[in-house]
């Protein structure tokens, strides 16, 4: 695939690179509301990511929604991206069943419509930020299946995580099906080839169901919970 471009004129712009300094303001101000809100919340988060596009009625939004409801009911809030599918339906099984439900939403071209599952809403410019509020804030992350967006927000994690700039806490995938051919190459490819260590693959837990997520967590939260900044 070629790309036209025409797509980056942008670059020509003679104005465009004066307007980096005024940039740093609005990321700093968008990192200082993210913050305040958040230091107000409750430490007892999970992070769920997975895709826009499932929809109600699909095996993986049920799932989603049983495993909110579930976090719920084991003393725990929940912290999605704020929009439909994955987001929408963990969202929903949190906030139906009195929970904390707190959406992370982002401004899209094709605008992302945040669903009626909050009880806590930001909303994000840069990807970049609110990554690092999934990130700051969570004690574990559960992963349903997804697209791009989902194995960035996937990848950061692991990365942090394999590099120990954040505390090791539960990453959890949910649907061995869907995840196979992904853990069959880091297994595979990865790990053969040398790009990454077997203790890496101990960062993730594999799981079919709700129940079975939410109880891996609570066992390894067994002993106590932290979450991934490290002091």
């Amino acid at each position: 695939m070629t790309m036209d471009l025409s797509d980056c004129a942008g670059a020509a712009n003679p104005n465009f690179m004066p307007m980096d300094s005024w940039r740093v303001m609005r990321i700093m101000a968008e990192i200082v509301n993210s913050f305040e809100v958040m230091r107000s919340q409750p430490r007892m988060l999970v992070s769920v990511f997975g895709s826009a596009r499932t929809r109600e009625g699909d095996a993986d939004y049920a799932s989603a929604r049983e495993t909110g409801r579930r976090l719920v009911a084991s003393g725990y809030g929940v912290i999605t991206g704020g929009g439909p599918g994955i987001m929408e339906a963990a969202a929903r099984g949190a906030y139906e069943n009195g929970g904390r439900s707190i959406g992370f939403n982002i401004e899209l071209p094709q605008e992302q419509n945040p669903n009626a599952y909050q009880t806590v809403s930001l909303t994000f410019n840069y990807f970049f930020v609110r990554k690092v509020c999934f990130l700051k804030y969570a004690t574990a992350f559960i992963v349903f299946p997804g697209g791009f967006g989902t194995l960035d927000e996937l990848s950061e994690v692991l990365t942090m995580a394999q590099t120990a700039k954040i505390n090791l806490v539960p990453i959890i995938f949910v649907n061995q099906k869907f995840w196979s051919g992904l853990v069959r190459w880091f297994k595979h490819t990865l790990l053969g080839e040398g790009m990454i260590s077997p203790e890496d693959l101990k960062l993730i837990q594999v799981v079919d169901t709700a129940e079975e997520a939410v109880e891996y967590l609570k066992e390894c939260h067994r002993y106590g919970k932290r979450g991934t900044v490290i002091e």
